[in-house]
């Protein structure tokens, strides 16, 4: 079976582009990990979005001081296409729907000009509110209260 093949049953890790189809053997690889990077850098900047979350296993890493960029984020390549998965965590009190899709917006931007590769679908899954420090410490308080009595 063929590299290619492969990589397009498999789920392949990078995109591949012929900028000059006149020009024989030339390609550009892409890692799908660039392409998260990428989404991350400007998820930190969409307002209304706290961070990603990468479950379980991306909380034990932050816990052993390991910054994983693209945690949270899943890129799945088909030669010169991407479908983009995040799962993101929202600040309290903002609207869900215009942070994601000012999130989708932006994502696909930049990616896309970034890249040259079109982006097919950005799908969020919202996991998390991230709520203020002073709301945090009233629940604390509110929960010790009670576990007093």
């Amino acid at each position: 079976m063929s590299e290619e093949k492969k990589g397009k049953n498999a789920g392949a890790t990078e995109a591949v582009l012929k900028p000059d189809p006149s020009k024989e053997g030339d390609s550009i690889r892409i890692s799908s990990e660039v392409i998260a990077v990428i989404t991350s850098i400007i998820s930190s900047d969409v307002p209304g979005v706290a961070g990603m979350s990468g479950g379980v296993v991306g909380g034990i890493a932050e816990r052993l001081g390991r910054k994983d960029m693209t945690k949270g984020i899943k890129v799945h390549v088909d030669e010169d296409k991407v479908t983009i998965d995040l799962n993101i965590i929202v600040e309290y009190g903002v609207s869900i729907v215009e942070a994601t899709d000012k999130l989708k917006k932006e994502v696909r931007t930049h990616v896309e000009k970034t890249t040259g590769l079109k982006v097919l679908a950005i799908n969020i899954n919202v996991l998390g509110i991230n709520l203020p420090e002073e709301e945090e410490e009233q629940e604390d308080k509110e929960k010790k209260d009670k576990e007093k009595k």
